[in-house]
Order: C-alpha cells, then sequence, then structure tokens
C-alpha cells in the first residue's frame, strides 16, 4: 500500500538525489518556481472576481463542460495516481495495474450513482443535497463532520508527499529545510483558497491537468518510441528486466498470498472502487456548472481525459520497469515505487547526468508538484466550505448569517484548517502514512456513500437513518484502522525497521486487515437501515417527490 499516495517520507529515496547535478537542480527549482507563481497569479486574477458565496463556493456555477471536465480531471488525478500507480506497475506488474483498473471504475459508478444527481439537488456542499428533506443540524453536523475528517486525511498524505518529493528533487537534507518545504506547501494551499476560492482553485486545477496530461503524453511517446510503439516488446522487456519473467505479467505477483492478504485487497478494492462517489472535494466540483446539460458534458470530457490517463500509467510502469536500470532500479525499490516515473523520465531523456534527462526529470517534477498543490487546494476549500456554509451558517446561526459573514467564515477556516494540516504533517513527515489516503477512501463510503443513496433512492430515509450511517460509517471505519497492523503489531522488515506507527513493544492490532472497508462499508450501509426503520418522518418522505424531481431535471438547483 506504500504506493497510495505522493511521495513517502523516508530516507532512503535521498539516494535518488545523487543522479543529480547542482545545474540539475537550479533547473528543477526554476520549474518549481513557474509552477508556483503561475498559480499564485491566476489566483490573484481569480480574487477580483470572487464576491458573493456562489462566487466563493460554486466559482458562481460559470464554468463550462469542458473547463469542469478538466478540473474534475485535475481532482482526480492526485499524485497517488501519477506516482504511485506508475510506481506499483513498475514493482508488481499486472497487480499493479489493478489500481488503475480500480481508479477508473471507480470514477464510472460516482457518475452512474451520484453526480448528476448531487449537483441537481445541492447547492454549494454535500450536506446541503442530505439536509433538503430532513433536520438541518443533525444532519448537516454529521456530514460536516465527516467531510473534515476525509478532507484532512487526504491532506496529510499529500503534503507529507509533496515536502518528500521537493526535498529530494532539489537535494534539501535536514529535518529543518523538510519542516520548512511541509509548511511552505501549506502557506501556499490556504492562499489559493482564502484569496482564489472556487475560482481559483479550479484554474489551478484546470492548469495542473493540462500540465500532468502533456507531461504523461510526452514521457509514454518517447517510451513507445523506444519500442517501435510495439507494446508487446515493451511488456516483454518490462517482464524479462524485473528478473520475474513470465509472472511479472500474470495475476499473484503481489496479492497472491495469504488468505488474509487476498482478503484484505478485496477490501481495498471495495473502498477504492464505492470511496470516490463519496469524497466530498470530487463531488462538489458539480456545483460550479450552470446546467444539468453542462454536468454531463463535464462528465464526458472528465471520463476521456481519466481514462486516457490511466492508460498510459500503464506505459509509465512497464516503461519504468523496462528501461531504468541499475542503481536507479533500487531508488524505485527503495522509494516503494514513488519514483519510478521521474527516474523512467530522466532514462528516456537520456540518463543521469544529460541535459535531456535533466530537463525531462525537472519537468515531471514540477508536474508532480503542481498535482499536489491542486488537490491540496481543493481538499482545504472543501472543508473549509463545510464549516463556513453547514456548521457555522445553518447549524450555529440557523440560518440568519449574511453572505459576506459566511464567506469571511470560511476563509477563517482554511487558515485554521490549513495550520492543522501543517501541524499534522510536520511530525509525520518520517511516517508511512500511505494508509491514510486508502482511510479517506474507507471513510468515505462508509459513511458518506450509503447516506447520499440512501437520501437519493428511498423515501422513507430520514434524519435519525443519514446520522447512523454518517457516524456509524466513520466511526466504524477508523476504528477498525486503530486496531490493526497498521498502527501495531505488524512486526519489523529485513532491516529492521519498524512496519507499525506504535513503538513495537505495543500490540493492539485484534483487527487482522489493514483496509477495513469489508466491514466498514456493509456496517454504514446498515445503520442507515437500521436508524430509518427504527423511527418514521413524515416531512421527510413528503419531500422525497420533490427531491426525486429536482435531482433528475435540476429544477431549482441553484436556490
Amino acid at each position: 500500500m506504500t504506493h497510495l499516495h505522493g511521495v513517502l517520507a523516508d530516507d532512503r529515496v535521498l539516494l535518488a538525489a545523487e543522479g543529480t547535478t547542482s545545474d540539475n537542480r537550479v533547473l528543477t527549482a526554476s520549474l518549481f518556481g513557474f509552477v508556483v507563481l503561475l498559480t499564485v497569479g491566476i489566483t490573484f486574477w481569480a480574487s477580483r472576481n470572487t464576491k458573493t458565496a456562489a462566487d466563493y463556493y460554486a466559482g458562481g456555477r460559470s464554468f463550462s463542460g469542458m473547463q469542469n471536465g478538466f478540473a474534475i480531471g485535475g481532482d482526480y488525478m492526485s499524485a497517488a495516481s501519477f506516482l504511485g500507480i506508475s510506481g506499483a506497475i513498475a514493482l508488481s506488474g499486472y497487480d499493479g495495474f489493478l489500481y488503475s483498473i480500480g481508479f477508473l471504475v471507480a470514477w464510472l459508478v460516482a457518475l452512474l450513482l451520484i453526480a448528476e444527481l448531487l449537483r441537481n439537488s445541492g447547492r454549494f456542499t454535500m450536506a446541503d443535497q442530505l439536509a433538503y428533506r430532513m433536520e438541518q443540524r443533525p444532519v448537516r453536523t454529521a456530514a460536516a463532520t465527516s467531510t473534515i475528517v476525509v478532507s484532512i486525511f487526504y491532506l496529510l498524505a499529500q503534503m507529507v508527499g509533496a515536502g518528500a518529493l521537493v526535498s529530494l528533487l532539489l537535494g534539501i537534507d535536514g529535518e529543518t529545510a523538510k519542516n520548512i518545504t511541509i509548511a511552505a506547501v501549506g502557506l501556499l494551499m490556504v492562499f489559493y483558497v482564502v484569496l482564489g476560492g472556487m475560482k481559483g482553485t479550479t484554474w489551478v486545477q484546470i492548469v495542473k491537468a493540462v500540465l500532468l496530461m502533456f507531461g504523461t503524453l510526452l514521457i509514454s511517446v518517447l517510451v513507445l518510441a523506444k519500442f517501435g510503439f510495439n507494446l508487446s516488446d515493451l511488456l516483454g522487456t518490462a517482464a524479462q528486466e524485473s528478473g520475474q519473467g513470465r509472472a511479472f505479467l500474470e495475476p499473484g505477483l503481489k496479492y497472491g498470498g495469504s488468505t488474509t492478504s487476498k482478503i484484505d485487497f478485496i477490501s481495498l478494492g471495495i473502498a477504492l472502487v464505492l470511496g470516490t462517489a463519496g469524497l466530498p472535494h470530487i463531488l462538489v466540483r458539480f456545483y460550479t456548472v450552470p446546467t444539468a446539460k453542462a454536468a454531463r458534458v463535464s462528465v464526458l470530457w472528465a471520463i476521456g481525459l481519466i481514462g486516457t490517463f490511466y492508460l498510459m500509467t500503464l506505459v509509465l510502469g512497464f516503461g519504468a520497469a523496462a528501461l531504468v536500470t541499475g542503481d536507479q532500479k533500487q531508488q524505485i525499490i527503495d522509494s516503494g515505487g514513488n519514483l519510478a516515473s521521474p527516474l523512467l523520465a530522466q532514462a528516456v531523456g537520456g540518463g543521469p547526468g544529460t541535459t535531456g534527462g535533466a530537463i525531462l526529470l525537472a519537468l515531471i517534477a514540477a508536474v508532480a508538484f503542481a498535482t499536489i498543490l491542486a488537490v491540496v487546494a481543493g481538499l482545504t476549500l472543501t472543508s473549509a466550505s463545510s464549516v463556513a456554509h453547514d456548521l457555522y451558517a445553518n447549524v450555529w446561526k440557523k440560518g440568519t448569517a449574511s453572505e459576506k459573514d459566511e464567506v469571511k467564515m470560511a476563509r477563517v477556516a482554511a487558515f485554521v484548517i490549513g495550520g492543522v494540516a501543517i501541524a499534522l504533517a510536520i511530525p509525520g513527515k518520517n511516517l508511512n502514512v500511505a494508509f491514510l489516503v486508502a482511510l479517506a477512501f474507507a471513510v468515505a463510503a462508509s459513511a458518506n456513500l450509503p447516506a447520499l443513496l440512501y437520501n437519493l433512492f428511498w423515501k422513507r430515509f430520514n434524519t435519525r437513518g443519514a446520522v447512523w450511517s454518517i457516524y456509524g460509517g466513520l466511526i466504524s471505519s477508523v476504528g477498525l484502522v486503530i486496531f490493526s497492523p497498521i498502527v501495531s503489531g505488524k512486526g519489523v522488515d529485513a532491516s529492521g525497521k519498524n512496519l507499525s506507527l506504535l513503538p513495537e513493544s505495543i500490540d493492539i492490532s485484534w483487527f487482522p486487515l489493514e483496509n477495513p472497508g469489508i466491514v466498514s462499508i456493509p456496517l454504514g450501509f446498515l445503520l442507515g437501515w437500521l436508524g430509518t426503520v427504527t423511527t418514521r418522518s413524515r416531512v421527510s418522505e413528503e419531500r422525497f417527490p420533490e427531491l426525486e424531481v429536482r435531482s433528475f431535471t435540476g429544477a431549482g438547483a441553484e436556490k
């Protein structure tokens, strides 16, 4: 699971810095600086057009279907996809590619079951849709809590990854330098959200999506050119160079062990496929388009971009297995696969020490950094919006807050969330925090998805069902991870490094799986049903036909 987040904060990956000269680092730093200046300029421009709550939360619903499709792609294709999945394929072959399939199928589930219906029946946040026919305060509080928890988990993994990536590729070593890097990323994301709101964040995501597609396509073409655009030759060479032979191209290399590991993989797969449809920072993107038709157009663009990208991860992963050799292959292994794409870029550009290799390495590093910036901005905006719109305006102020006060609170919340993320990421920078991304998906699938689906399709669903479902899924998924081998009892690896978060002497791991989804997701659905059938709400049932019409037609979606 080490490839599920951007780049792991492991000192061993600093070995890769040996392949870069000081001149190369200047080039990399220059490209990093260009990405930062470009995104800061976009944010300043967007801030001049952010005046109302609709501007801040939903970009004034002014984005076209194509623009929103690119932004959805930019939000969805995180560093976990770009760096992590290609690394998983480079190390595990066929089993690594299962992640690409899982993420792509997950996107289709989100589109078919949730996306357009949520856009039509909500306004700014996921809780708007749930609270439409239920009691405002308990439902909004539960939904906001879940949104913030999911966002913080995802945010930490991205920020630790950003700190390790920048430290690695700029040759920065030492604890203080890494701390400064993490703090700088945190301050940047707060700046995007506070000043630019949804308009600034969306344009940052659009630019990131263009850079990511360009960088991935360029490397993929160069890799295929090495093999005369013959995919069979690429796969054959990758299998040979991997040292695994034909097994590299067949199932079972990574997940063919014990029954527990197979069940764990199924559990992770269920969480990935179903969790996307409950990730708040993905769902709110559908509030930024003016009509249901534009939402459908954005879906088509997003499918095209995301589908193409995940096919290209196949070329990147097998390309790294085939073309990256010697010490650099060991560097990929030491990084848990996260350096596969950067080192492949260096290899197809001419190898270590060459100008072409340095340019392509710097380009891919800058694209990865832009990827992290865009995703953390989206996560911060989503959680800040939930605090301001759900908790402040509708729970604490009971709907009496002005738009101006609401937006002001959202900006304050962005500062607080950014501060919390920095405070947690700095002490956690040397931990393997990959489980946080898997946990975010598990919480989204266990807490958010059951409530959203029941609310859209079950007339009798009511406030108690929603609250039980959200809190039950949230508590069970987080609780099971606390008592899993991730936190304690996993032992040490061959080098003597502790594989769990707690010291080796502590073992509270009575739950055998690292991924709780196979238990917590059915439990979320069960609790939603149980809470509903043990009480009745006449208002909830009476408003269901209105919600149903609205969700399928988009009538009154902005109100």
